[in-house]
């Protein structure tokens, strides 16, 4: 199968060289009815824990199809230590948020809801398959993690003030970003606000706390999926993973 044809599963069990995988139902269907795959067909599975193991598909029945595992490809890596910390807005553009940071490898995902913030949940089951997803079409070893909705005043008076905690302020008196993170080592988080950013109290109330630094993105406006996109890149390209070969 070629690369361009590769199909990669996330593993609900550990993995190990030998075993025998079920698939789960959405993946059986997948696998059946989208995918057209017949018995022998090679899979690649990764557990989030193990790494990424070659399959073949050894048996297929009206309930289940079972993936045959035979050697692992890649060994388990872990992505940087980063957090992001959104806003939720319209769903098309949460979605666009969340896929993308997913593939410029967040380790964890908070939603937040802020005084300016006007989607009041967010469809957790959803959201997690989008994640399993997004993960295995980057190809990364594991799944980020989604924390559940809080507003930002619950989200900062628990945090660990050993992570910095980066906020793009829409309002150009934050620091240069590419400045700002230079130098700066994991742990670290990104906030990113809603369509309208941040009001003027959450504002007064980020740029006191010890752990927390402001930063511009420059003249223009940005999207609020535009701007978490654009943050994480610019984090990759100074001190992430860009730069390291994936290890076999």
């Amino acid at each position: 199968m070629s690369k361009k044809n590769r199909i990669r599963l996330f593993a609900y069990e550990p993995l190990e060289d030998g075993c025998i995988y079920t698939c789960s139902s959405d993946q059986s269907h997948y696998l059946s009815n989208v995918m057209r795959q017949n018995v022998g067909d090679e899979i690649f599975l990764f557990d989030g824990q193990n790494g990424e193991f070659r399959a073949h598909i050894s048996k297929i029945s009206k309930k289940e199809i079972l993936l045959q595992v035979s050697e692992k490809v890649f060994n388990f890596e872990k992505v940087p230590d980063i957090w992001l910390l959104f806003a939720p807005v319209k769903k098309e553009n949460t979605d666009i948020i969340v896929q993308k940071a997913v593939e410029l490898g967040v380790s964890k995902l908070l939603p937040i809801k802020t005084e300016y913030t006007i989607i009041s949940q967010i469809k957790k089951e959803r959201t997690l398959s989008q994640i399993i997803e997004a993960a295995e079409q980057s190809r990364r070893q594991d799944i980020p993690l989604l924390e559940n909705l809080k507003t930002l005043e619950e989200t900062l008076s628990s945090w660990d003030h050993s992570r910095k905690l980066i906020f793009l302020d829409e309002t150009g008196e934050g620091s240069c970003l590419n400045e700002a993170i230079y130098h700066m080592e994991e742990p670290i988080a990104f906030l990113v606000g809603p369509e309208g950013g941040f009001s003027k109290k959450e504002l007064e109330i980020l740029k006191k706390m010890p752990y927390t630094m402001g930063v511009s993105l420059g003249k223009r406006i940005l999207r609020s999926e535009t701007a978490a996109i654009a943050a994480l890149s610019c984090w990759q390209a100074f001190q992430g993973d860009w730069n390291k070969k994936r290890k076999a």
